[in-house]
């Protein structure tokens, strides 16, 4: 063993070998535990991201609600709409909050669909 310490530099040149071929192929259960921190880092890594979206996604929806009620209120009083319509085309807040519902909630429709297939 003494030889082989010495052509090598030592006997943990060949431990460090073996573990190099060892990590080079990997078994079922590392590949899914790999796979497995990858997917907890990847959801970690949403994690700003999603508090932002809902966020924004209240922050619509609690905008849209209030115009909508605003505007059951001025028809229910007979008041004009016209005007009100036209602000509410200029900011196109019905498209806004398509986007806002479709992005918020089409993720996860899709994920389920994905899954069941």
């Amino acid at each position: 063993m003494s030889v082989l310490a010495s052509i090598f530099g030592s006997g943990k040149v060949i431990e460090k070998g073996l573990d190099l071929i060892d990590d080079a192929f990997t078994s079922e259960e590392e590949s899914r535990e790999s796979k497995l921190v990858a997917k907890e880092r990847l959801l970690k890594s949403y994690a700003p991201f999603k508090i932002a979206q809902r966020y924004l996604a209240v922050m619509f929806a609690v905008n849209f609600i209030v115009s909508f009620w605003l505007a059951v209120g001025l028809w229910a009083f007979g008041h004009d709409m016209g005007e009100f319509i036209n602000i509410m085309s200029t900011f196109n807040m019905g498209w806004i909050m398509t986007t806002i519902v479709l992005f918020y909630f089409g993720g996860g429709l899709a994920e389920s669909i994905k899954r069941k297939q």
